[in-house]
């Protein structure tokens, strides 16, 4: 399989999931989480080939999106471009009105949360394993069960107000 039939089926399977986690944590803004991820996606695109499969590789691509975001929040990221006809065409998906408001509340409620923890709560919501999770977020998993269930109380009681 060449660079790029590899790099197709990578965008195609995770694509939607890295945007959804960029999206929690910029608090549902758009437009920034857009370009974080073609930003992740450039960065799987040049190390590609240095994946050395010590982890599954969707461990590796949310460990990059995991830096991504919290570097997008220490510094202005630099734009790189590589030729469009390199990105296989963007995955669409339709939001119903009223799942979208829904969404904007816990987007606001999840927004309000500590940089790590947005992280780990975004990683919950895509029902991602938590031994994978704390191993991209560089906890021990009795110590990530114990975030998330304070994370969890902190949002049921936003979500009520």
């Amino acid at each position: 399989m060449s660079k790029k039939e590899q790099f197709a089926t990578i965008y195609e399977q995770h694509q939607a999931k890295v945007f959804r986690m960029c999206k929690g944590y910029f608090k549902g803004e758009e437009q920034t989480a857009n370009d974080t991820v073609q930003e992740i996606f450039i960065k799987i695109w040049q190390h590609l080939e240095s994946f050395r499969n010590d982890s599954q590789i969707s461990t590796w691509i949310y460990r990059i999106t995991v830096n991504c975001c919290l570097q997008h929040t220490r510094k202005s990221a630099i734009k790189r471009e590589i030729p469009m006809q390199e990105l296989p065409d963007a995955v669409q998906v339709d939001y119903d009105p009223i799942v979208e408001e829904q969404l904007k509340k816990m987007y606001s409620c999840i927004g309000q949360l500590e940089a790590t923890d947005r992280l780990i709560i975004t990683m919950i919501l895509e029902a991602m394993d938590y031994d994978e999770i704390a191993k991209i977020i560089g906890i021990s998993a009795d110590t990530l069960r114990v975030r998330v269930h304070r994370i969890k109380k902190k949002l049921t009681n936003c979500v009520q107000l």
